[in-house]
């Protein structure tokens, strides 16, 4: 039993009464808060697991075909088929709530070449396995950046969760448990200092009342 350390009046009850509500609806508050965000990150780290197996299956065959290109390309052709960049990207960084956590939301921009499709060279002295593996890497950016985005948003939630975690915990086990052994102990002194009162008004009576009719 942990009291707290106050005066055991009647005021100091109503107060502790008051503040027992007020943590009791907090308690209530910070779980649901608590279940939902569970419940967000779990979808998250469902769809950081599937965004992970696209992103490696598609990492797997870029590499394969670009495997192929080198069998039928020397480095030299490769390394000048590549050297510039047929598009313009960008990424645009935006901040979401999700219960009171900012989260950061990517976007990204990307800008074909005008005639070439967003390849930086021609098609005729280079590998058909080429140009799959680049369309492959290309379309991997933009998972890429969704599954930066999960995982963060992951690591956010998840540092606010275990905070949530740890207040709920102190009002359920802490503060409210306090309050409540401290109103109880409070009622319990109040009610010994009524019967005290009635004792004493009682036996006051008695005394003037055998003042008054002289009794033995």
């Amino acid at each position: 039993m942990a009291v707290m350390n106050v005066n055991p009046t009647r005021m100091e009850l109503t107060t502790l009464k008051k503040k027992l509500v007020t943590a009791r609806r907090g308690h209530k508050l910070l779980k649901d808060k608590r279940d939902e965000l569970m419940r967000q990150f779990l979808l998250l780290v469902k769809e950081n697991k599937a965004l992970r197996k696209t992103v490696e299956e598609k990492m797997k065959r870029a590499n394969a075909f670009m495997a192929l290109a080198s069998g039928e390309m020397s480095d030299s052709e490769i390394n000048v088929a590549l050297m510039l960049s047929g598009q313009k990207v960008g990424v645009e960084l935006k901040k979401k709530n999700v219960m009171s956590v900012s989260v950061p939301e990517y976007t990204f921009n990307r800008r074909l070449g005008e005639d070439d499709g967003g390849f930086s060279y021609g098609f005729a002295f280079t590998s058909g396995d080429l140009d799959e593996a680049i369309r492959i890497y290309t379309s991997l950016s933009e998972d890429l950046l969704r599954l930066a985005e999960v995982e963060k948003t992951c690591q956010l939630l998840a540092r606010e969760i275990e905070g949530t975690r740890r207040r709920v915990n102190a009002l359920e086990h802490v503060l409210i448990t306090d309050y409540e052994d401290t109103i109880k102990y409070i009622s319990v002194k109040l009610e010994e200092n009524d019967r005290s009162n009635i004792t004493r008004l009682m036996k006051v009576k008695d005394m003037m009342l055998e003042k008054a009719h002289n009794y033995n």
